[in-house]
């Protein structure tokens, strides 16, 4: 190489550098993923193109399955909402329990025309004991106050209740695991409270009752679960933080309205 050539490469590599280039690049690209040849003798073994299949679903512990069973044991043994909420209180599988306040039962009127299930206990309802008491309660009971129901409105009641009764830690999902362990209790509270139309609210609830997500492709369709009518809608907190979805939450409460009138 010529002096020149030398002094021209060097130049060109300074002002790479200096515009921020850390690795050498060759002409072709390599792939860093591929087996290196084998040894003299020894067969190479073919490339792996496909992905690993994923790991299958591991089996329920001894616990969760106990804790199920023990769970639908004592849901049927409830022969009112009271005990009910007594076996909700004594029982000891769910792990998160351990970490909540309050067990969060319900809110609103036994045997109102409308239930409400959301989906579990955040900080506020965790520190009350009761569903839907922070801003997305809020928004809940102006919304059904726009058509004439509420919590506490004697004539046309709501009864409000969630799919878990504890607040799992900082606010998360609740995992399948915890939604299977106590949906039995749900489905008892379904049967004691009979109500004449189920207000599914969020994914979560509609994961427990539907076993289905996509609450926004959900909502505003009328379904069914445990012999009820079900009417999924967007969780109130979805509603906070998409303004323009109350649109269609204010046509699905016409709907409830109609359904309720209609009985």
């Amino acid at each position: 190489m010529e002096s020149s050539d030398f002094h021209h490469s060097l130049a060109l590599l300074d002002w790479q550098i200096e515009l921020g280039a850390t690795e050498a690049i060759c002409d072709a690209p390599v792939n860093c993923y591929d087996l290196p040849a084998a040894a003299p003798g020894q067969p190479r073994r073919a490339k792996q193109t496909e992905q690993p299949s994923a790991p299958a679903a591991a089996p329920k512990t001894p616990v969760e399955a106990d804790g199920a069973a023990q769970a639908r044991e004592a849901a049927q043994a409830a022969q009112s909402l009271d005990a009910l909420r007594q076996a909700m209180a004594g029982f000891e599988h769910c792990a998160l329990k351990k970490g909540a306040r309050n067990l969060v039962f319900s809110d609103g009127r036994p045997g109102a025309p409308v239930m409400i299930v959301g989906e579990a206990p955040g900080r506020d309802e965790d520190r009350e004991g009761r569903p839907f008491v922070g801003a997305a309660g809020q928004l809940l009971d102006h919304m059904f106050a726009a058509i004439g129901m509420g919590r506490s409105d004697e004539n046309a009641p709501v009864y409000i209740t969630n799919v878990l009764p504890w607040r799992p830690p900082q606010n998360r999902d609740p995992s399948p695991e915890e939604i299977a362990m106590m949906k039995p209790f749900l489905e008892r509270h379904i049967a004691l409270a009979k109500p004449k139309v189920l207000v599914v609210m969020g994914n979560i609830s509609a994961q427990a009752l539907l076993g289905k997500r996509g609450i926004t492709r959900l909502r505003g369709t009328w379904t069914e679960a445990h012999g009820v009518p079900v009417m999924p809608m967007c969780h109130p907190a979805y509603l906070l933080r998409n303004p323009a979805a109350k649109r269609e939450a204010w046509a699905d409460l016409l709907d409830i309205r109609a359904r309720i009138s209609a009985h």
